[in-house]
Order: structure tokens, then C-alpha cells, then sequence
């Protein structure tokens, strides 16, 4: 029998902390949710892989020391409400609910939106809610927000999102330029979001984050 427990330490060993992370918030989350039962039964040997994985219905789960930076970068704390976009199954949204007061989770589909909220509630998450409709559109009635953070590639972020964000407030996205991936942290100053680069990461592009879509009817 595959002993996840000590495969969660390991990654946090071996991916988390030689990544320079080292607040005590994210260890901790990330030593202990249980990120295997997040992902397709299919694929629970991977589930501490340092990989992206993909979860089908174009999302994935983004490698651990990704996931683990951004937060990192975002500086969470306990009195903050979080925008998760796209966390599919739930694991991001579970992670960042250990460090935060709220978090909201953006699921397009319905299925996946679904099987998330079962998973927060067999984790025992209870400050946190999967918010069904498009994920560029985020869920600006429970907002604003603290903090934003997209679990996939984007070339684009919609104006929707930002305008979710709090003064002062931060947001991670991985921005997806050819074979390149940067994961780029913006803060809203004077109602303007400005952008600088964290870290280099790879993930596929999200839908309603392509270029294209900024100019489709």
C-alpha cells in the first residue's frame, strides 16, 4: 500500500523547500492535504510527480512548486479573501484555504465544479466555496478579493478579474508566451494593476485566456 503521507514529505523535501519556500503557512498546507485524492484514480501513483497533471476538460493541476511559489509571491494571510480560478478538482483551492479566512473557486463545468465541492467537504475544508460560471468572469458577488490566483496558462487577463481585486490587493497568473512560461505578479495601485515577473513555470492555456478571445464576439 503506496504510503501518501511520506510521499507528501518527500515532495515538500525535494520540490517545495529547495524552491526558496519556506514560509510556515505553505509547508504546512502542503504537508497536510492530501493532494491524491484530488486527482483520477488513474493517476494517483503521479500525484506527488513535479509535473503538471492532466485532469481532462482542458484543466490540469499545476506542479507543486508552482502552486507553492505563487502562493509564496502572494504572501497570504488568515484575514484574507482569495479568487481561485480554475482549480478543477479542488486541490489549489484546499491548499489555499489552509492560510486564508475565505477562498472562491471558479469551475466552468459543472461536473468538475461538483466533484471539487465533494472533495472540500470530505478534506474537511469549510472556508471554502466552488462558484459555477465562466472563469473569466470570476465571481465578483462574493468580492472583492485580496488576492487572485489562475491555475493554468494565460496570454490575456480579462479586465473582469482585475477589476475583482482590492486596492493593494495581489494577483498570480502564468503568463504563456510561445514555448515560454513566466509567472507574473500584478498589485492594484490607484485602481491600476501593475506586473512584475516571479519565477518561470509551463502550463497549458486555459479557455477564455488565449489571446483570441479578446477578440471574439
Amino acid at each position: 500500500m503506496t504510503d501518501f503521507a511520506a510521499r507528501r514529505r518527500t515532495m515538500v523535501d525535494t520540490q517545495i523547500r529547495p524552491s526558496d519556500v519556506t514560509k510556515f503557512p505553505i509547508i504546512e498546507a502542503m504537508l497536510n492535504v492530501p493532494r491524491e485524492n484530488f486527482v483520477p484514480d488513474a493517476q494517483r501513483e503521479a500525484a506527488y510527480a513535479d509535473s503538471v497533471i492532466d485532469l481532462g476538460n482542458g484543466r490540469c493541476m499545476l506542479e507543486p512548486r508552482t502552486l507553492a511559489k505563487m502562493l509564496d509571491a502572494l504572501n497570504i494571510s488568515n484575514d484574507e479573501m482569495i479568487l481561485d480560478i480554475a482549480p478543477a478538482t479542488g486541490y489549489s483551492t484546499a491548499v489555499a484555504a489552509r492560510m486564508a479566512q475565505l477562498v472562491v473557486g471558479v469551475e466552468s463545468d459543472d461536473s468538475l465544479a461538483s466533484e471539487a465541492q465533494s472533495l472540500l467537504a470530505e478534506a474537511d475544508v469549510d472556508n471554502a466555496i466552488i462558484h459555477v460560471g465562466p472563469l473569466d468572469q470570476g465571481a465578483a458577488e462574493h468580492g472583492p478579493y485580496d488576492a487572485i490566483m489562475v491555475q493554468g496558462g494565460v496570454e490575456r487577463v480579462p479586465d473582469a478579474l482585475l477589476d475583482q481585486l482590492k486596492e493593494h490587493g495581489r494577483i498570480a497568473c502564468l503568463f504563456v508566451e510561445g514555448n515560454l512560461g513566466t509567472v507574473r505578479i500584478g498589485r492594484k495601485t490607484g485602481g491600476r494593476v501593475s506586473w512584475r515577473d516571479a519565477f518561470n513555470a509551463s502550463a497549458p492555456i486555459l479557455e477564455s485566456f488565449s489571446a483570441e478571445c479578446a477578440f471574439s464576439l
